[in-house]
């Protein structure tokens, strides 16, 4: 391995499924440059989520913890400040590290270890989305809706793009800047894009790459309710499934439109690698690619995540770079909790240890090789909006194991049973795996005890809330800084032709000497 720190551009999308990826078998998507990537890189085909929806997957995703750990229990949970992320590690392993996009922060904190951020984030950063488990059964305004699939289909411009498209564009501005500025520390980017996150529609371009009588329907068809388990009952209860009429036209059109968004994506990817590549940084920059959960996309007639079932929980995972790691693909189960640690062994391990033991563990192993000793194990915990109470999942070998407070037990064989069409949960024949699972969630989790802390977390929050918004509003949300008298030529001191050179790609350090050509 290079003696020298390695950059690393980390890609993140917004509820990409991985079984909807060419990269992972799907036969109609088209993604080419990530494609590209996973050829030459590291493919991991099990890897999780540690929550299926988006500020708890991120901010465990960023602290190696899982989301009771650290109080990341929903979409409105503060990420507290004093737990430190992989952004502060890789720092003070001397990086420099840089956000642009959407991380869904909550707090005053909207740094949380990254020294610059380019972009804004485009949902709340308050308490406004606290979930009540005191009142399960009613619906919040900032809920998903079924309108999301009624209305899919094609459109001009949306909030999505245009946060999109800034996102795109800071990061790729800024590899430009990162390639031609005097500071020589390597670099931590993370570039976090939103789609291909419902609402499920994209700009035409996008949408016409596709032959509508190409889209596929879900492979499990709609599960009847009196068939589902309580607690997707309880998911398409509280998205107003039953309000309307969810037609196969319906789900294509919302499929199309995915297919379409994560086809952006890639466009967004490909431009990026473009600007490594123009910059030749590419030698000595580890990309990373994944999502923070997946999206049901209509399997079992469910919808975006909320739920541990493989659309929703496994996320694409792939790490290329050049000359480091030899392209294969990884069968052993890993999850976004190993990502910190895996971050702290590729800028050199000079990360500090942790304050506290981690739950990942470093990938470098796998990514060399070396699967002796892998623990195959992956948790997770579902604590936001549609659980009634703590619903968790053990994801070891071929088993999947999901219980809750009010959910029975669910085990499926996934080598057997990819499907996941047949519970196994109080079949003798696999009494011994479900009891060793059982032990674990056991062990680990006190349901009663979370409950509690969950429920006077969340009423101390709607409290808050409603208090802020009373008298003067003084809102947490990141403002990106421009300083105009530091850009282009608005500069005082410098000699313009001196910075005019300096700022083109490539640059010679020195003019050419004087004389005429020839």
């Amino acid at each position: 391995m290079p003696d020298k720190a390695p950059n690393i551009l980390f890609v993140m999308a917004d509820q990409m499924a991985a079984p909807a990826l060419p990269v992972y078998g799907h036969p109609v998507v088209k993604a080419p440059r990530i494609a590209g990537l996973a050829e030459g890189g590291v493919v991991f085909d099990a890897a999780y989520c540690n929550s299926p929806i988006c500020a708890p997957s991120r901010f465990s995703m960023l602290s190696g913890q899982l989301p009771s750990a650290i109080g990341a229990y929903d979409n409105a949970a503060e990420f507290p400040a004093f737990v430190p992320t992989f952004a502060h590690h890789l720092r003070l392993a001397g990086y420099r590290t840089v956000l642009a996009g959407k991380m869904h922060f909550v707090g005053p904190d909207q740094l949380h270890g990254f020294e610059e951020r380019l972009t804004t984030d485009i949902y709340p950063a308050d308490f406004g989305w606290t979930p009540d488990w005191e009142r399960p059964e009613e619906h919040q305004d900032y809920f998903h809706t079924m309108l999301s699939v009624v209305e899919a289909g094609p459109c001009e411009r949306s909030l999505q793009i245009d946060f999109d498209d800034d996102v795109a564009f800071q990061a790729e501005r800024r590899i430009y800047d990162l390639a031609r500025d005097d500071d020589d520390r390597p670099f931590l980017l993370l570039a976090s894009f939103t789609h291909p996150h419902d609402p499920y529609t994209i700009g035409r371009q996008y949408w016409e790459r596709y032959d509508p009588d190409d889209i596929d329907l879900p492979r499990v068809p709609a599960i009847p309710p009196g068939e589902q388990d309580p607690h997707s009952r309880r998911i398409a209860r509280i998205v107003g499934m039953e309000r309307y009429d969810i037609t196969e036209e319906r789900v294509r059109n919302a499929r199309q439109a995915y297919y379409g968004a994560i086809s952006y994506v890639d466009d967004k990817v490909g431009a990026l690698l473009d600007a490594l590549a123009a910059t030749g940084l590419a030698e000595g920059t580890i990309v990373i690619f994944a999502a923070d959960h997946g999206d049901m996309l209509g399997e079992r007639g469910l919808w975006y995540k909320m739920t541990f079932f493989e659309w929703a929980a496994r996320v694409p995972l792939i790490v290329h770079a050049r000359g480091r790691f030899a392209p294969r693909r990884v069968a052993r189960n890993v999850s976004l909790l190993d990502l910190l640690p895996t971050l702290c062994d590729l800028a050199g391990g000079a990360a500090p240890a942790p304050t506290e033991p981690l739950e990942g563990r470093s990938l470098l192993p796998l990514l060399e090789g070396r699967e002796d000793g892998w623990p195959d194990r992956v948790l997770g915990e579902y604590l936001g909006e549609g659980a009634a109470g703590p619903l968790v999942m053990v994801r070891q070998g071929r088993y999947k194991f999901v219980v809750g407070e009010d959910q029975p037990p669910q085990l499926f064989d996934l080598e057997s049973d990819p499907l996941e069409l047949d519970n196994l949960a109080g079949r003798a024949e696999h009494g011994e795996a479900e009891r060793e699972l059982a032990g674990q969630v056991a062990e680990r989790w006190d349901f009663a005890a979370l409950r509690r802390r969950v429920v006077l977390n969340q009423r101390r929050r709607r409290l808050t809330f409603a208090a802020l918004g009373q008298g003067r509003h003084t809102p947490w949300d990141f403002q990106p800084a421009t300083d105009a008298a530091k850009q282009y030529a608005r500069n005082l001191g410098v000699v313009l032709g001196d910075l005019e050179r300096r700022a083109r790609l490539p640059y010679s350090d020195e003019p050419p000497p004087d004389g005429k050509a020839g």
